[in-house]
């Protein structure tokens, strides 16, 4: 599937849940890799802030970003919705510092975004692929999380209300293409007793009944209520709750906020910033704990992005060179002699493969009983094989010395011990000028980088 963005632009206003203050929300269409950005128009300066777990600074009833001192408060339910249609880029503007709460759900978000179309990029969709399960709790909170390998994406939610008023309820969504009529519509809540307490806190000062369903966890007389309300600036309520529900509001699911803590996960998620092919299995889920998991799946990405670069090996494939022609090439022989076969060779880009045995002769100190192979021949390794690239731009191959400069920005994540191939990818960074040869070294053990390095070396012909 291709990433996609909106056809034009479409805006939305409303007010914020917590500050109270009215915002236009403007979704602008954006290339290919934009991913979901905010910016601050209202500001002298504008300011673009990234979607991104990073830049989380605030999860209190709400989720925040932030860059510097500006920030965007109440996020969740536009990216829930940007997500519930697929998208992928997006660059949306706001005048204010929230984003509106408009009925509480994202129903009209969804039927804004709707109108302004949907277009698909020449650009394959980039995904978060869950290959492994996960696990994460939130002490804190007591959320917990369970990430499951899937072909699609699918979220489950399960909540234990502490009110009275509210069963234990499960909510899941298997199909993204459901969200619109399963999740959109569904509106955030609050219960009676939180009420004077957020409202110490500075916060719900745009919250009403007309976006908010208040479920009724204490008994209060009818005086206690309109006192309530003349608190808030709130209308006082022409009853008092028959069914749990401030003013008898009707749920539009019987378990529409279970539902609404699966909007807000999904748009909790969406700070990634790319889709995600695994299911999410949500127990007592919160902004505080589905953010964590946002940046727990954030770094997986970041890891399998490196990964996308591992070179297949097959041994059952000819190689493109052997050890006996390997020798030929290089000047190196035993012990020294640390490439064992060439699998792939252009202009640009070498692949080798060396297979570490336990007759190395550097396991015989390093370390008795406790065989590690050094980092510095694991960047040996490497600079041999890059040496193959070098040798193949130059006539002669087999007349030329290659000599170490400098390694730059070495990184050593894993051991390497005895019965792993080490599979060793270079690239040229820049044409080879004047012999020197400035190249991206990586290796691999099965599925990790085990070290990386810019390597520079000269190739010197032999007199």
């Amino acid at each position: 599937m291709n990433q996609h963005t909106i056809e034009k632009t479409v805006s939305i206003k409303g007010i914020g849940l917590h500050t109270g203050k009215e915002a236009t929300l403007t979704f602008h269409p954006a290339p290919v890799n934009h991913g979901f950005k905010f910016k601050r128009i209202d500001l002298e300066k504008p300011k673009v802030i990234p979607v991104d777990p990073a830049k989380v600074t605030e999860t209190n009833r709400s989720t925040t970003l932030a860059s510097g001192d500006i920030k965007v408060q109440t996020v969740e339910h536009v990216l829930s919705a940007l997500v519930g249609l697929a998208l992928d880029n997006v660059l949306l503007e706001i005048d204010g510092a929230e984003v509106p709460i408009l009925d509480g759900s994202a129903a009209k978000l969804i039927s804004t975004l709707e109108k302004a179309g949907r277009v698909e990029q020449e650009m394959a969709r980039d995904y978060v692929i869950i290959e492994e399960p996960i696990e994460y709790k939130d002490e804190a909170t007591g959320a917990e999380y369970i990430v499951l390998p899937s072909e699609q994406f699918e979220v489950k939610t399960i909540v234990n209300f502490a009110a009275s008023s509210i069963d234990a309820q499960f909510a899941s969504l298997s199909n993204i293409a459901d969200y619109k009529k399963e999740i959109a519509p569904c509106r955030t809540y609050v219960m009676l007793s939180d009420v004077e307490k957020l409202a110490k806190e500075n916060l719900i000062k745009g919250g009403s009944l007309d976006n908010a369903i208040v479920f009724a966890d204490k008994k209060l007389t009818k005086k206690k209520l309109d006192a309530l309300a003349d608190k808030l600036g709130q209308p006082k309520l022409s009853t008092a709750p028959t069914n749990g529900i401030l003013n008898d509001k009707k749920l539009k699911f019987a378990n529409e906020p279970c539902r609404h803590k699966l909007l807000d996960l999904i748009g909790d998620l969406a700070l990634v910033n790319k889709p995600i092919k695994g299911k999410i299995i949500a127990t007592q889920p919160g902004h505080t704990g589905n953010v964590a998991l946002a940046n727990i799946l954030r770094d997986l990405y970041k890891a399998q992005r490196k990964l996308k670069g591992k070179p297949k090996y097959d041994p059952n494939q000819e190689p493109i060179f052997d050890a006996v022609k390997i020798a030929e090439w290089l000047p190196h022989r035993y012990p020294f002699l640390l490439v064992d076969k060439i699998i792939e060779l252009t202009d640009t880009l070498v692949v080798g493969v060396k297979n570490v045995t336990m007759n190395e002769p550097f396991f015989t100190g390093h370390f008795p009983n406790n065989p590690v192979m050094p980092a510095v021949l694991q960047m040996e390794a490497l600079a041999q094989c890059g040496g193959i690239l070098a040798m193949s731009l130059v006539d002669e191959p087999g007349g030329w010395d290659t000599y170490f400069l400098k390694i730059d920005n070495a990184k050593f994540k894993q051991m390497v011990v005895p019965g792993d191939t080490l599979i060793l990818k270079l690239e040229l960074l820049s044409p080879i000028r004047r012999g020197l040869c400035h190249m991206q070294g990586t290796a691999y053990v099965g599925n990790k980088i085990v070290s990386e390095g810019e390597l520079t070396a000269q190739i010197v012909k032999r007199s």
